[in-house]
């Protein structure tokens, strides 16, 4: 047994996700990240956490965005294996079923945001995490330019893994998802 199989599973478990379905899906697995740091704080003072590279990166793709016109801001980065359960149990619980929900969550171990790498990204002219994201200037220099700063976008639309079409996560350093468009 793979040994982040070994880690995962009983997460799985506690959602009632198979082993099964995980490979039937190719969904790589992550190790979480061990250090992390601050990378931005909203207005009210939520930090968002990413390892120092990746932290590094965002703060200069996000001065160099600013420079050319384009507002980002974080609104989701890293967040523990555990939280990403808490995350897909509270849909469960609301009658969404597993399938529906891992069309829009990660399986626990399956998620790039507990590797510290990932971002979901927004600007203020439309709600985040909303596909309409991909109609914005800031989506626009994004694709432009993320990839000078080490960031792709992990989900883009018919992505193989099953995911909804995701304009606003992006992932710096090798994405285990594969580049944007593949």
């Amino acid at each position: 047994m793979h040994a982040l199989t070994e880690k995962y599973s009983h997460y799985w478990q506690q959602i009632g996700l198979s082993e099964a379905e995980i490979e039937r899906r190719r969904l790589p697995l992550f190790a979480e990240a061990m250090e992390l740091k601050t990378a931005e704080r909203s207005p009210d003072g939520r930090e968002f956490l990413l390892t120092p590279a990746a932290a590094a990166a965002w703060k200069r793709m996000k001065a160099a965005a600013s420079a050319d016109g384009a507002e980002i801001h974080i609104v989701s980065a890293y967040r523990s294996v555990e939280r990403q359960v808490q995350l897909i149990a509270a849909k469960l619980a609301g009658k969404q079923t597993l399938d529906a929900v891992l069309r829009i969550l990660a399986p626990p171990g399956c998620s790039e945001h507990h590797t510290g790498r990932a971002i979901d990204v927004a600007t203020g002219t439309v709600r985040p995490l909303d596909a309409e994201f991909d109609t914005t200037h800031a989506f626009e220099w994004l694709v432009k330019h993320a990839a000078n700063f080490g960031f792709t976008l992990s989900f883009p639309e018919n992505n193989p893994f099953g995911y909804v079409y995701e304009p606003w996560h992006w992932c710096y350093g090798e994405s285990g998802f594969g580049k944007a468009g593949s």
